[in-house]
This record gives structure tokens, sequence and C-alpha cells, in this order.
């Protein structure tokens, strides 16, 4: 008896044969590129978490995380030997340990024009104003210090001990490998946040004029052409667009401000686009059963299009926090110092820049705002280009290289993960 061949069953043909190498090709190729995107991060975690999270002891021990590492300012690490003892400490605990004050109060060094001349440290005291000698409290904060005598030099205590500088030798000083990345690291979120709240406003506005106002014609075809180019021009000429228009022209200089608006413009290309296709998704019937209502056009698609949009206007706004918080370029030219360790909250408003009494009070926050925006930040991706490129490379700035790219991963997936959970619970709030 005779087996008949299944009627459904493939055959094999030169057609299918060709269908299944493209098959395994296309696969092979998504899984090398999954591949070399493992390994990378796997090389990350492996050489960033130990500036982080140290060697964990199961013991129930704590911290198991470096604060110092995330918490504090970087600083020149100093690797010494004293008495024979070979010591690792930072700008701080080096000047503490040999009792020459603080990294600001240490002597510069010296130069052939101008030789290093002995610190003096004078003691000042605030004076009290009375009525009599100050007539409000503007003149009273004015008023200078009376200097003192200087007091005895205190003999040196355990905690700052006058040492020997002939015990100390083999010194040798590290930039950036000591400290933390505390400022890299409120720089950055300042950045995203500031960037993407200027670029979802300035989208989401352009986007509802182009999908919702705007007649279909060769100028706003022009323009749509415009803005999908806009999103292919490379970082570094947004970077120098920002030099000229925000730091020149507009006199913000290097600042929180001139990033903000550099950053939100490299971006909205792409929120736009994005915007705008979410936009275009939500069925027509929404928009006419309003006005049929009596509802405006605004009101119509504040109302009953742009809540069903969100979930795809954020789905653009993960892909360009990725973006604004991984350019390197345009925050080097509009938003960064090196050698930033201020942070923008800790100002000092100068009592001449304000006048006294009740207008005083009304003109400090403004004054205190000004002074946030234009204050410049640093940057976790821009520290990092700092560290591996503009100093000396050695063991210990590595740690600093790794583990400053391992937190900068942390921050950008925080930031993003917030995103997507604000997606995910719009769209189950919303269903059509």
């Amino acid at each position: 008896m005779t087996t008949r061949a299944h009627p459904f069953r493939r055959q094999a043909t030169v057609a299918a044969l060709k269908e299944t190498i493209v098959f395994w090709l296309l696969r092979a190729f998504t899984y090398v590129i999954l591949g070399f995107g493992a390994i990378i991060f796997s090389i990350i975690i492996y050489k960033g978490s130990p500036a982080v999270f140290g060697s964990i002891r199961f013991d129930g021990a704590f911290p198991f995380i470096h604060n110092d590492f995330l918490f504090t300012k970087p600083q020149t690490l100093h690797i010494f030997r004293y008495k024979g003892e070979l010591k690792q400490m930072s700008a701080a605990q080096y000047y503490a340990f040999t009792g020459e004050g603080t990294p600001e109060t240490a002597p510069a060094a010296a130069t052939p024009e101008q030789p290093l001349a002995p610190a003096v440290h004078a003691t000042t005291e605030v004076v009290t104003p009375s009525p009599a000698r100050a007539t409000n409290a503007a003149s009273a904060l004015l008023a200078p210090a009376t200097p003192t005598p200087p007091a005895e030099t205190p003999a040196p205590s355990a905690a700052q001990p006058k040492i020997d500088p002939n015990d100390i030798t083999e010194h040798e000083t590290y930039s950036y490998a000591a400290g933390g990345i505390w400022p890299q690291i409120v720089g950055t979120v300042l950045l995203v946040i500031g960037s993407m709240t200027i670029a979802l406003i300035l989208g989401i506005f352009s986007a509802v004029y182009l999908s919702e106002y705007s007649k279909q014609g060769p100028l706003i075809s022009a323009i749509r052409l415009a803005i999908v180019n806009l999103a292919g021009v490379p970082s570094i000429v947004f970077g120098l667009f920002g030099v000229g228009i925000f730091v020149i022209g507009m006199g913000w200089n290097i600042s929180l401000l001139a990033g903000w608006f550099t950053l939100a413009f490299m971006v909205l290309p792409v929120i736009i686009t994005a915007s705008e296709e979410s936009l275009r998704a939500v069925p027509r019937g929404f928009r006419e059963g309003s006005l049929a209502l009596g509802a405006t056009k605004w009101q119509t698609i504040f109302s009953n299009v742009l809540p069903y949009a969100l979930p795809g206007i954020l789905t653009s706004s993960v892909l360009g926090i990725a973006r604004v918080a991984g350019e390197t370029a345009p925050i080097l030219f509009t938003a960064a110092y090196a050698t930033s360790d201020k942070l923008p909250w800790e100002l000092s408003i100068t009592p001449n820049r304000m006048h006294s009494g009740f207008l005083g009070y009304v003109e400090y926050p403004f004054l205190w705002i000004h002074d946030f925006a234009l204050h410049g930040v640093s940057a976790l991706p821009y520290h990092i280009y700092v560290v591996s490129s503009k100093i000396p490379q050695n063991e210990y700035t590595e740690r600093v290289q790794y583990g400053t790219a391992f937190v900068f991963l942390a921050v950008v997936m925080a930031i993003a993960l917030s995103s997507v959970l604000l997606r995910i619970r719009l769209r189950n709030r919303l269903k059509w």
C-alpha cells in the first residue's frame, strides 16, 4: 500500500531553501548585535560596579554602597609613603593629614616669576551693626569686618597632625582619581529633565499644528522633510549651533539654560515626528463626535485626542532621554565645566545686588532663579570624556571611568523606566 504525500506539507524547493537561508541570516545578525551589546554592558558592569558597590560581605554588615563615590565631589588622589607605609588619600584627607588646611586654603605652587610666599591666615570677626552705625539691613551686610590680631597657633590635634614633610616620600598625585561624581550626577539629571520638558512642550505643540491645523501643501511637506533631515544631523553641529545662538548670541554663556535649549532642539525632530504619528493614530470618530456635541476644535484636541496620543508621545520621550543624556558635544560646548564642583543651588546672592526692605525679599527668588539657570554644571558623559582623554591614564583613573559609566547607565535607565511606567499606566487607563 502506497503512502500519499500530505498535500499541505511544505515542498523542498529552491525558493523555500532561499527563504530558510534569509531567515537564519537575519536571525544571526540580530543575535550578533545583541551579543556585542551584552559584552559591552557586561564589561561596564564588571569593571564599574566595584566603584559603587565594592566587595559585598555576607555577614550582614552595611553599607554595601560606596557613598563617597556617589555623594562627594571629584578630588585629586594623593599616593605617598609616610615613614615607609604606603598611603592613599583624597585631597581633603591629605591636607587634613599634613595640617596644611583644605585644598582651597592650601598654598599654590611656586612659579619662577612669583616665588611662593608663606601663607598668612587672617582672623576676622563679624561686627554687629547698631542703629547708629547702619540704617538698614543692606548697609549692615556691607559693613566691613574689623580684623583682629592673629591668635596663637594651636597645637596640632589628632585629626590634623603637623607632620614632618621629610617623612613623606614617593609622593604622586592623580587628577580625578579620588572623591566621587555627585556634581556630575546632579548635572546630568538637571540637563535631562530641563531639556526634555522644553522639547516635549515645543514638540507637542508643533505636532498638534502639523496634524490638526495645517493644510497639506508644498510648504507643510517641506517642513516635514526638514524635520526628518534634522533628526540625522550630528550632535556636534547642534553643539556649534548652541554656541552661536545661546552662548554668544543670547549672552547666556556656559550655563544650564544654554544646555537645556541646545539639547531640546537636538531631540525636537524625533519628538515632533513621533507625536504627529501618535496624534494621527487616534480615530477620526473621536474628533467628529466631540465636534458634533458643540466642542471647539481646541477643546476636542485637548480632551479627546491628546490623552489617547500621550502613550505614543512618551515612547518618543524615552528615545529622547537616551540621546539627550548620552551626547557629549552639545554639553561640552554649552553647559559643562570640567572643574565645576559647585552645584546650582549652592549660590550666594551678594547684598549689593538686592534692594533693602520688602523689595529685597521679593527680588531674592528672581535673582536665585536667574543665577540657577545661568550656572554651569558638569555631566556624566562629559566627565567620562575628560577622565578618559584629557588626563594621564592609570589604574586609578580606570576605576573612575568604568564607575562613572556604570552610574551613567543606571541614571539613564532610571529616568527612562519612569517614563515607560507612566506610559503603561496611561495605556491601562485609556483604552479604545
